[in-house]
């Protein structure tokens, strides 16, 4: 075994180790959390507000075909409420609005 390939597996081991050190505290936090109404709103949006965090920096970068592509996504899903038929459907606007040079 390469020293490389050690530290690589030391690397993957210890990033696994502080992933399941951060859930596993957050479970125990929020479980010495009373859960009022409104926490359970800022629970419940929460999940919304990460995909926005994520999504609105792609579509800054991605220019006009990010847009396309996540709004075709965001209109199959609502259409349709199928999570893979809207990824296709983001998918394929983006690699036509790539190939019409937009």
């Amino acid at each position: 075994m390469t020293d490389g390939f050690a530290m690589n597996l030391l690397a993957i081991a210890a990033m696994g180790l502080a992933t399941f050190a951060m859930r596993a505290g957050g479970y125990w936090v929020m479980g010495k959390v009373p859960i009022t109404p409104r926490v359970r709103r800022m629970l419940e949006a929460l999940p919304g507000s990460i995909v926005v965090a994520i999504v609105l920096p792609i579509m800054a970068r991605a220019g006009l075909p990010g847009v396309l592509a996540i709004g075709a996504a965001a209109g199959t899903m609502l259409a349709l409420r199928k999570e893979l038929v809207a990824v296709g459907a983001g998918m394929l606007v983006a690699a036509l609005s790539r190939l019409a040079g937009l």
